[in-house]
């Protein structure tokens, strides 16, 4: 059997048990080596880090964010702890779940160590000296201080709650950003979230920066199909392989742009890679993607900008 129908069956009956998100934890940290931090990952999330901060400072006249939000806390908070470096004072990311550990918290931070010492980390983040005298404090004392507490010190507070409805105020927030996260959210409970960061981005001069990966992400540990292998399914048939531990929307980038218009939010900068038509060309289209020309199902990956 091939490993993406594994995974997809494995998922599904997890996403059926209590402590779900715990199970799967497990099963990608010894099974898949999913949530183990790599060289290429951390690089990856420091590029979204500079283009989130290259987006606001773009609309802000280079001013350093006071308060910012992610979506989405992933297990290693790469971007919070580089907006801590630039100067950002009250950084929040939002999760129904809290996936950072203390430890995995410290990894983050000696990859950090790490990048500034070997003068990488410049090249993605402009880093205050003192903010950079905390990392190596609390890489030095590992056991002085607890998860709440380190992240304290780093000026991060993760909201665990519903993201339709956000434990803060209107027009708090500078810059709201996530990477990679659209794509496991459904059009409707998306359309909601949206909403919301409308209600707590500060109009005007605030910045909302999303990446979004279009592909399919069974692809990621099947180098035997396609990352757009997922668009032969019919609505019907993906529900049966889809499940809720990691869901994909399967949405396009013209779907993305319509959500937005909908919702009256502003795309003020929008990058995409193309793909690739030739592989596309070979996949057996579901009647939901056939009426779409074939440029727009190509492209893999996008991040909209939008300056209110």
């Amino acid at each position: 059997m091939k490993k993406w129908k594994q995974k997809a069956i494995v998922q599904k009956a997890i996403s059926y048990l209590p402590y779900s998100r715990r199970i799967n934890f497990l099963f990608q940290k010894f099974v898949t080596r999913g949530v183990q931090l790599t060289d290429h990952y951390f690089i990856d999330r420091l590029q979204h880090a500079r283009n989130h901060i290259g987006a606001y400072q773009r609309a802000a006249d280079d001013r350093v964010p006071e308060s910012t939000l992610e979506l989405g806390t992933g297990w290693y908070p790469i971007v919070p702890v580089a907006l801590f470096l630039l100067g950002a004072e009250n950084i929040y990311s939002v999760d129904i779940s809290t996936l950072t550990s203390r430890k995995r918290l410290l990894i983050t931070l000696q990859y950090f160590a790490q990048a500034e010492e070997n003068n990488t980390l410049r090249d993605y983040v402009s880093c205050r000296p003192e903010r950079m005298s905390v990392i190596h404090e609390l890489i030095r004392n590992p056991e002085r201080l607890s998860l709440s507490q380190m992240l304290e010190r780093l000026h991060i507070r993760y909201l665990r709650e519903d993201t339709r409805s956000i434990s803060l105020r209107d027009g708090s927030i500078d810059l709201i950003h996530s990477n990679n996260t659209f794509e496991h959210i459904y059009p409707d409970i998306l359309c909601s979230i949206l909403k919301e960061f409308k209600r707590i981005l500060r109009k005007p001069g605030g910045v909302m920066s999303h990446f979004v990966d279009m592909t399919d992400h069974f692809a990621h540990i099947d180098p035997s199909i396609s990352v757009y292998h997922f668009l032969r399914f019919t609505e019907r048939q993906w529900r049966w392989i889809d499940n809720g531990i990691q869901p994909q929307n399967r949405l396009r980038a013209d779907d993305y742009l319509q959500i937005y218009a909908d919702l009256a939010i502003p795309v003020t900068g929008e990058e995409c890679r193309p793909g690739d038509l030739e592989t596309l060309r070979n996949i057996p289209l579901a009647a939901r993607f056939r009426d779409k020309p074939l440029e727009v199902l190509a492209k893999t990956h996008c991040h909209y900008q939008s300056a209110f």
